[in-house]
């Protein structure tokens, strides 16, 4: 919440972090409806931002639920994210 008021004092613009989040989260959806997961590799060749982007939302999720306030994951995009049947966790020895 500080952090919040902070950005919203300094004048932060959430709407255009919102459009990029909603932009690559429909990239992921298209992706989703092509291959059937969300195990996009971290250098997918058709789209090397979209795999970074699915790891970066992974990493986030596990901030937030170590309560690290760097997180930037809430609770609507987790739904969305779900929604797609995003994999948070991939098991040791699969290579993304």
């Amino acid at each position: 919440k500080d952090r919040t008021k902070l950005l919203n004092k300094v004048g932060f613009e959430w709407g255009r972090c919102n459009e990029a989040w909603k932009r690559m989260y429909d990239e992921l959806e298209i992706y989703v409806k092509e291959f059937g997961n969300t195990r996009v590799l971290r250098k997918f060749p058709a789209n090397p931002q979209l795999g970074t982007w699915v790891c970066t939302q992974r990493q986030n999720y596990q901030k937030l639920l170590k309560g690290d306030p760097s997180s930037s994951m809430t609770e609507d995009r987790i739904h969305l994210l779900n929604k797609l049947g995003m994999e948070w966790k991939i098991p040791k020895g699969k290579v993304i």
